[in-house]
């Protein structure tokens, strides 16, 4: 038996490769990009605009995999959390997160995506780093749940998603080549036409594709999950910093902005009495002059089992007064979701049978 090939999962120059080898005009392409990732079809009788005898042709040679929505969780604070079915019943989580004008018309609907099923890395903060790593998702599956919380957003809302944060399930430099085609499609006009400064990409410091990232020129901005400010530290809830310290970080995000003349945004959980010190925030600081930067300070929600807690709020307060004094630019990002496991570390899959592979000691 012949194996169909996923279309869901070709970035728009393979599909047309795909067309071209069936003997397609271009302009099919176009319109088979445009079912699969901007209407999200499920099916070829779906791409009403294409011939019955081509959708034929489609269903006996490909097939669409795309992400199927299971479980739609409702936050008191309006955050939605969207739980995925895989072809192979994986499941994922991505989480749709609103902010209001003060009159309570919706204004930023920013889309947390997942690039993974688990996360190898096992950072031990980290709801979805407890899972361990099953397998990595396709560009369908990933553009896929996008799509559908886009659905989400303008039913709920009467506009679409703004803003696009590759912070969900995942290492998304881990999986590298399906999270920059997904970013590509993402932003394309026949896809969901976002600009690339509205779309983040976020790393937990893969050093070796910061820089691959960089001398493709790639537009989407890129972000750092920090955590802490010294090696010390890092080391004890980031096992990856024991392989890629703050020293090789550094040097890739150099090379960064020198490629890309870009800044780029760290991510900090505040965690109390742990990395919340006036002196955490003055090596913080440091970090943050490396090359132009933000900060994000992110209020830390409570995952099961994990004993590190949320700074209180008099830390907060001192903390962001010494950023401030040392000349760092930061802001801080309340908790959102955490009532229904939506927030920065919490998402997991209790159903998913087994643990995955995972680096953690």
């Amino acid at each position: 038996m012949t194996t169909r090939i996923n279309l869901s999962a070709l970035n728009k120059h393979e599909l047309a490769g795909f067309c071209e080898e069936l003997g397609l005009k271009r302009y099919r392409s176009d319109q088979l990009f445009q079912w699969i990732h901007h209407k999200h079809a499920g099916s070829f009788d779906e791409m009403t605009n294409l011939p019955k005898s081509l959708r034929g042709q489609l269903a006996e040679k490909a097939e669409l995999k795309s992400a199927t929505q299971a479980t739609v969780s409702r936050s008191r604070d309006g955050t939605i959390k969207c739980l995925f079915r895989l072809h192979d019943d994986k499941l994922v989580e991505a989480v749709l997160i609103p902010e209001f004008f003060e009159d309570g018309v919706a204004d930023r609907l920013t889309v947390c995506v997942s690039s993974q099923v688990g996360c190898v890395f096992g950072c031990s903060f980290c709801a979805t780093g407890r899972m361990g790593l099953f397998r990595n998702l396709t560009t369908g599956e990933i553009t896929g749940q996008v799509m559908s919380i886009n659905t989400i957003a303008e039913a709920e809302y009467g506009k679409r998603i703004t803003n696009i944060v590759y912070m969900g399930m995942g290492e998304p430099f881990h999986n590298y080549g399906p999270v920059v085609d997904s970013a590509e499609i993402l932003s394309d006009p026949l896809g969901l036409d976002l600009s690339p400064r509205r779309i983040t990409i976020s790393t937990v410091g893969l050093t070796r594709q910061i820089h691959e990232y960089a001398d493709q020129k790639r537009p989407w901005n890129l972000a750092i999950s920090l955590h802490a400010a010294d090696d010390e530290k890092r080391n004890k809830i980031m096992p990856i910093n024991e392989k890629l310290d703050l020293s090789a970080l550094r040097k890739s995000i150099q090379h960064y902005h020198k490629m890309m003349h870009q800044p780029v945004t760290y991510e900090y959980l505040l965690f109390d009495q742990f990395n919340d010190t006036p002196e955490d925030a003055r090596k913080l600081a440091r970090i943050a002059h490396w090359v132009p930067s933000k900060v994000n300070i992110i209020m830390y929600n409570s995952v099961d089992g994990v004993t590190l807690q949320r700074a209180k709020e008099d830390r907060l307060d001192h903390f962001m007064s010494e950023l401030t004094r040392q000349g760092a630019r930061a802001t801080v990002r309340r908790s959102r979701g955490d009532d229904i496991d939506a927030g920065c570390g919490q998402l997991a899959i209790r159903e998913q049978d087994g643990t995955g592979k995972t680096m953690a000691k």
